[in-house]
């Protein structure tokens, strides 16, 4: 009797050691998300922009696991571990791991015995971001459309460099440096702008991309520094139909790429997007209209 009492007594003490000193987070929460990781993911990080505490969130290899921490107060910081698990082609399971990581010893002997502040702060910061996800979601629509096959064009392009959530923002300051190169040559146009990503960090959400116009090659072009006249050769592709802001159509890459490792699809990651709507002209976000295209390799 006393070698069971003595049993019992050791799997109970390293239980609690495991508990109050090993166990890596203080309390977990989950949600299920109408949405692929990859829209989690950015969705998470302009999510993260909004705090004014100096929040930082660092992506850990994949688009699957990302950890945020918030400072609280002097004393306190908040780790928020973020785990995304795709369960269908548009539903995801996201489970957040939470540490104090000033008072986390303390948080584990409290939160067995009752519902402590640090917990509700911590659900109510997680239904906050379910919340923006949702909004985001029902401001955005993509409608994967299979194989397709891109035309060769002539083109006017400039080459950039930018965060992925910036891409709008310089395709609009250089829009007008290129519909004047284009107007001041009597160069005619030749189909809808496009970008075409030819490198792209998923780590750090950054890409280089020439922005383009489509035009009509004429007998002669003039030498003009920022612009380079080339052809873009035509190419199969996945292809994707994106309605909503043109500063998250990267939203399409990602739906892209799940859709190519669903279906074994060997693709080259390097996004092109053609744009059929004037932002300028305002209107239904909804009814922006972008086709987006990820190059196959064969």
């Amino acid at each position: 009797m006393k070698k069971v009492f003595l049993i019992i007594s050791i799997v109970l003490l390293l239980g609690l050691s495991w508990y109050l000193f090993l166990k890596p987070q203080d309390y977990r929460i989950s949600f299920k998300a109408n949405s692929i990781p990859g829209t989690i993911n950015q969705t998470l990080k302009l999510w993260n922009g909004t705090f004014e505490n100096n929040a930082s969130i660092t992506q850990n290899g994949t688009l699957n696991h990302l950890t945020q921490r918030i400072p609280i107060n002097d004393s306190s910081t908040h780790q928020y571990d973020w785990f995304i698990e795709a369960t269908s082609d548009s539903t995801s399971t996201v489970k957040i791991d939470v540490k104090d990581l000033n008072n986390s010893l303390m948080n584990k002997i409290r939160i067995p015995f009752s519902d402590t502040d640090f917990e509700k702060n911590s659900r109510k910061m997680v239904t906050d971001f379910a919340k923006k996800l949702k909004e985001h979601q029902d401001r955005i629509k993509i409608t994967i459309t299979g194989k397709d096959e891109l035309s060769s064009t002539y083109c006017a392009c400039v080459s950039l460099k930018s965060s992925q959530i910036a891409k709008a923002g310089e395709m609009m300051n250089n829009q007008p440096f290129l519909s004047s190169v284009i107007s001041q040559n009597n160069i005619s146009l030749n189909g809808v702008p496009f970008i075409h990503v030819t490198n792209w960090d998923i780590q750090n959400d950054s890409i280089a991309y020439d922005f383009c116009f489509p035009i009509v090659k004429p007998d002669s072009l003039p030498y003009i520094k920022g612009v380079e006249f080339k052809t873009f050769q035509g190419q199969k592709a996945l292809k994707a139909i994106y309605n909503g802001n043109y500063i998250t159509s990267d939203r399409a890459w990602y739906a892209l790429l799940d859709y190519a490792q669903s279906n074994s699809i060997d693709i080259k990651k390097e996004p092109i997007e053609f744009f059929f709507s004037n932002p300028s002209m305002g209107d239904d976000e909804l009814r922006w209209k972008a086709e987006i295209f990820m190059p196959l390799k064969n």
